[in-house]
């Protein structure tokens, strides 16, 4: 029944942003830590952000941090990702994920995960 889904992706020129959403049902969303992870072609997933349930604590891996950011909208069980200064590099299939005991960057951690969003970046 939990049920989580991202939206926002799509074919974008280096420099430029996009804005993810995560929208979800069916858990307790304010009490979830929610994280964003992301596999780019050919490679394993990896961490991008993630977010407590508070919204008072973030952390980023070092090739996003300071372009990319995270927030959430408890009232709205909704999940962001701001990307700006997107690079090539970015490109990937975004993930949104939902942790119910806490929040971090390990994905086996995260116990429900959405059907992910393409974002391509051109040079």
């Amino acid at each position: 029944q939990v049920r989580l889904e991202e939206s926002g992706g799509g074919l974008v020129q280096a420099g430029n942003s996009l804005r993810l959403s995560c929208v979800t049902s069916g858990l307790p969303f304010s009490r979830a830590g929610m994280g964003w992870f992301r596999q780019p072609p050919g490679k394993e997933r990896e961490f991008v952000a993630t977010i407590n349930w508070e919204g008072v604590h973030t952390y980023y891996t070092d090739t996003v941090r300071g372009r990319f950011t995270i927030s959430r909208d408890n009232a709205k069980n909704t999940a962001y990702l701001q990307m700006n200064s997107l690079k090539p590099e970015d490109t990937a299939v975004y993930y949104c994920a939902a942790d119910t005991i806490g929040y971090g960057s390990e994905s086996d951690t995260y116990q429900y995960w959405g059907q992910g969003t393409q974002v391509t970046v051109s040079s």
